[in-house]
């Protein structure tokens, strides 16, 4: 069985000391908080409701993605 993108960067991101915080509404999935900073409105990447860092797959033959993962690193660096 494949592992969930998200639960690996979630682990990987622990393992550098940052808690990373996630949240759904699917189709999206949202950074909700990165070491307990919520994030802010004007950080809020395609969606109405938090910054999106993947959709999740409506059809089987979908598979998760990272929505612009230069743009969830900066994210991070940014609420560290």
């Amino acid at each position: 069985m494949e592992r969930n993108i998200l639960i690996i960067f979630v682990e990987r991101m622990e393992k550098l000391g940052i808690k990373v915080e996630l949240v759904g509404n699917i189709p999206w999935i949202y950074i909700e908080k990165v070491n307990g900073k919520r994030i802010q409105k004007e950080d809020y990447f395609l969606g109405n409701h938090g910054f999106t860092v993947a959709f999740y797959p409506i059809r089987n033959d979908q598979v998760m993605e990272f929505t612009d993962i230069s743009r969830i690193i900066k994210l991070i660096r940014k609420y560290r």
